[in-house]
């Protein structure tokens, strides 16, 4: 697949009133929340783009869930996180849905020309072939978990980037800025 079709996100809490307050989103309350983050998913994600969410979609019942899928473009793949009940009774809405997934994407400038990242809802300090330099996206720390730049992972949830999911150029981006080196390659002292 076309890189530029290929999208992650996390945490949108769709419906989810009390997230506002407890990360401190600035909307006036849930219908708002959802709407502005419909209108800044869609501003991005294009029909037949893929979209790889890292969890806790929605807090709302699943016909609610069914109506707000509809609204957003792309086929959305469904990592698992701690708030999916209504998402799981609506498993039709989505490519599919795991609670892990590794993901290889075909990308000229990585080892091989594949590019390797490991998806999970939480944040890991090692994952499968972490020490060759795979990437780890994550969600579920709302941004409060401190970024690592010594680590090829990062929070891909919608409270650390203005509520937009990010493209794969948007993520190779921010993991060329990291400082991470090797462990079995030789360290400047």
């Amino acid at each position: 697949m076309d890189t530029n079709k290929i999208w992650f996100t996390s945490d949108h809490h769709f419906g989810h009133k009390n997230i506002i307050e407890f990360s401190k989103r600035p909307f006036a309350n849930a219908d708002e929340m959802n709407a502005e983050m419909v209108k800044r998913w869609n501003e991005k994600v294009g029909q037949d783009d893929l979209v790889y969410h890292l969890g806790d979609f929605a807090l709302m019942s699943s016909g609610k869930v069914r109506q707000l899928r509809a609204q957003l473009n792309g086929r959305i793949c469904l990592i698992t996180g701690n708030h999916e009940s209504s998402a799981l009774e609506c498993a039709d809405c989505f490519e599919w849905i795991k609670d892990y997934y590794e993901l290889t994407v075909s990308d000229s400038d990585a080892h091989k020309g594949e590019r390797f990242i490991v998806l999970f809802h939480y944040a890991m300090r090692v994952w499968n072939a972490s020490h060759y330099g795979t990437w780890h996206l994550y969600g579920h720390s709302h941004g409060d978990l401190p970024d690592d730049e010594t680590s090829l992972s990062f929070d891909v949830g919608v409270d650390s980037h203005d509520f937009y999911p990010l493209s794969y150029q948007e993520v190779k981006n921010i993991m060329a800025k990291k400082k991470w080196t090797p462990p079995f390659e030789p360290r400047n002292k």
